[in-house]
């Protein structure tokens, strides 16, 4: 499916019945690496899953300054406006957590609860911003000069993603081929426009959020469950469940754990609103 807001379309995909969850994929991700939860969620709920800006089958602006995390929360908003839904369980995973928690921060009214795996806050220091701003440039220039496999070759090694390794083939192989199909300034211009370095910290504005929130990590993602544990201290309304036997990608390398706890926060929920 597709929609148009303001002057990009998006594309999303749409299914199930009862309380909305909107699902914000990964850096290099899409609306379909969702597709095994979705299976699992849409028995319950209604669920859509968007392909973000630059990603997927979404238009990717030539202006790097059109992925900002303000715009980018602004689509969202304005497509959740467009469907006529008043509130999401709103789901995000890596660069889709950073957006959703700046989403949630930004526009409260239209969260229900709020789900981040192996996230972010952002980062505390200029010092560090600027080292991940410099490395983000980089990395954008190695997409379009070097070409999308190239950056798609380095990217799938980094250390973050290493417990992929231990996926079957036919599954690493689905993953790296989402990523070769990506649109090369899409992703440039994200690593520009939205990447961990040139987003806003949102660390001073976690205890401000007072909806329920879902934290999820792998315990073999030492750096995130660390970071994750520090935003479970900040925010007045949240739980943190560390996952046994993943990594970064947990709905990937552990996908009915994941599905299992993420349907039955989103139950409990629904049961707190009846009662």
């Amino acid at each position: 499916m597709e929609i148009k807001i303001n002057e990009v379309t998006y594309s999303y995909t749409e299914s199930g019945q009862g309380q909305t969850i909107l699902l914000l994929h990964g850096f290099t991700g899409s609306k379909e690496t969702w597709g095994n939860l979705i299976k699992e969620l849409e028995l319950n709920f209604h669920v859509i899953a968007i392909d973000l800006l630059g990603h997927g089958e979404t238009g990717a602006p030539i202006d790097d300054e059109r992925y900002k995390m303000e715009y980018a929360a602004k689509d969202l908003s304005d497509f959740l406006i467009q469907k006529q839904i008043d509130s999401v369980h709103l789901l995000g995973y890596s660069m889709g957590g950073r957006l959703a928690l700046y989403f949630a921060l930004a526009y409260p009214a239209k969260i229900s609860s709020l789900i981040l795996e192996s996230c972010t806050a952002g980062l505390n220091t200029e010092r560090e911003r600027l080292a991940r701003i410099e490395q983000d440039t980089k990395l954008s220039a190695m997409i379009l000069n070097d070409g999308i496999e190239t950056f798609v070759n380095y990217w799938e090694n980094v250390p973050l993603f290493s417990t992929q390794k231990n996926l079957p083939t036919s599954s690493q192989e689905e993953i790296k081929k989402g990523r070769l199909n990506q649109s090369p300034i899409g992703l440039s211009n994200s690593l520009i426009g939205m990447g961990t370095g040139i987003q806003p910290s949102l660390w001073d504005d976690l205890n401000q959020f007072h909806k329920t929130t879902l934290l999820v990590c792998g315990e073999y993602d030492e750096k995130f469950c660390l970071i994750m544990g520090k935003m479970n201290e900040k925010l007045k309304n949240s739980e943190i469940i560390k996952i046994p036997h993943a990594g970064h990608a947990i709905h990937v390398e552990q996908l009915k754990k994941f599905a299992t706890i993420v349907s039955g926060f989103l139950l409990e929920k629904e049961k707190e609103k009846i009662s």
